[in-house]
């Protein structure tokens, strides 16, 4: 038996994990999947825009409505939240300094804001000048769109990771650069290859593990910075790689490739929940439960044939039921649909409309929570830590 099950092994259930284990709970992660983090920038954002880009994360809070859920959070536990995160994996990971967000490069030339950033990725915020370089074996960096968009020059290296591979992931080429060798033989051929500029900008794959691009830079003798690519994340993994080292250091138990079937409850507690892995089904006993599951793109809550929205694992009560109305006729303004979540008390624990507890040892955290267009905001990163900060607290103490 455990203290607590936290279902989902994305940023808010690995977060939220954390901090119960090292508020001395023994805590069991299941998880159908990997969860989120490796499809990923690598970064964490707070506030990019409210709705215009923010410099400040800070400056858009007092604006959102009253259904979101930084309003409910507060914007100080937030800050907190955040810091707490940044200060667990440490500076050769996460960097910034909560005052400002930083403005970095996307594949395709835009500046998007964010508020914690890799170390690799920062030189190029507020740079006057970028020189592009781009690998021909990594399809998924379009160098001479990027440099297009960004008003600088491109170039192409021919350095393939193994003998004969043309079209490697991100992940192979980052693994081929943890050895010395190759990496040597990269830099130098950045080196040779860019064209003037202040920051030399490169595909976001240098190295699994952080720190490794410091070598790197050294050799090309000029500041570099990673542009992320499309998922599988390499900047992803190593956030996610460096957040479940720290939770299994902590002793919390992780079950991946089981997914939450059902629950029984003793009449108003949950008791236990229901996994199917390949072993067969099992369940598993704990005094608190912690939703972390998602939002949409997990599959947490689904939209049936008529329109139907519901959430997967409890069927809890969402702040929204019919689709149908939900999607504007502008496909690139915010739909409604994806502001569906469940509501949830000052701890964290999912109410009804008439704002009473539906269970009092069940707790969400993460994107299943209402209220917010994330994707839009750039705000999902800072309400799943903060949401799974805010569960560890209810649970250890602070609900009733």
């Amino acid at each position: 038996m455990s203290d607590v099950v936290v279902i989902g092994a994305g940023l808010a259930g690995l977060s939220a994990s954390l901090r119960l284990a090292q508020r001395g709970k023994r805590v069991t992660v299941v998880a159908t999947g990997e969860g989120g983090l490796q499809l990923s920038q690598g970064t964490i954002d707070v506030l990019g825009h409210a709705p215009d880009r923010l410099t400040r994360p800070w400056d858009g809070f007092e604006s959102l409505p009253a259904e979101h859920p930084y309003t409910q959070l507060g914007a100080e536990s937030v800050r907190e939240a955040v810091r707490w995160l940044r200060d667990e994996l440490g500076p050769e990971l996460l960097v910034g300094g909560l005052q400002q967000n930083y403005l970095l490069p996307t594949a395709v030339g835009a500046l998007r804001p964010t508020a914690l950033a890799q170390p690799s990725m920062t030189a190029a915020d507020g740079a006057s000048s970028y020189a592009v370089v781009g690998v021909r074996q990594l399809k998924d960096f379009p160098a001479d769109l990027l440099a297009g968009n960004l008003g600088c020059a491109a170039a192409w290296i021919d350095l393939p990771a193994r003998p004969g591979e043309d079209d490697p992931s991100g992940l192979g080429y980052a693994r081929a650069l943890e050895t010395p060798q190759f990496a040597a033989r990269f830099a130098a051929a950045v080196a040779a290859a860019a064209p003037a500029g202040d920051v030399v900008l490169l595909p976001a794959v240098l190295g699994t593990r952080p720190g490794t691009w410091r070598s790197i830079a050294d050799t090309i003798g000029r500041p570099v910075a990673e542009v992320p690519l499309p998922p599988p994340s390499v900047a992803g993994l190593r956030l996610r790689d460096a957040l479940m080292a720290r939770v299994r250091t902590e002793g919390v138990r992780v079950i991946v490739g089981a997914r939450v079937t059902g629950f029984t409850t003793d009449g108003v507690r949950i008791a236990s929940v229901r996994t199917a892995a390949a072993g067969g089904p099992r369940d598993l006993i704990a005094t608190d439960i912690v939703l972390a599951t998602g939002g949409f793109a997990s599959g947490a809550i689904e939209v049936d044939s008529r329109g139907v929205i519901s959430e997967t694992v409890f069927g809890l009560p969402l702040s929204a039921k019919d689709a149908n109305v939900l999607i504007g006729p502008d496909y690139w303004a915010p739909h409604p649909l994806f502001a569906v979540g469940v509501r949830t008390d000052l701890w964290g624990r999912p109410v009804r409309p008439d704002a009473t507890v539906v269970h009092p040892n069940l707790y969400a955290a993460g994107d299943i929570i209402a209220g917010a267009q994330r994707w839009v905001e750039k705000s999902g990163d800072g309400i799943a830590v903060a949401s799974a900060v805010r569960v560890a607290a209810g649970i250890t103490g602070g609900a009733q």
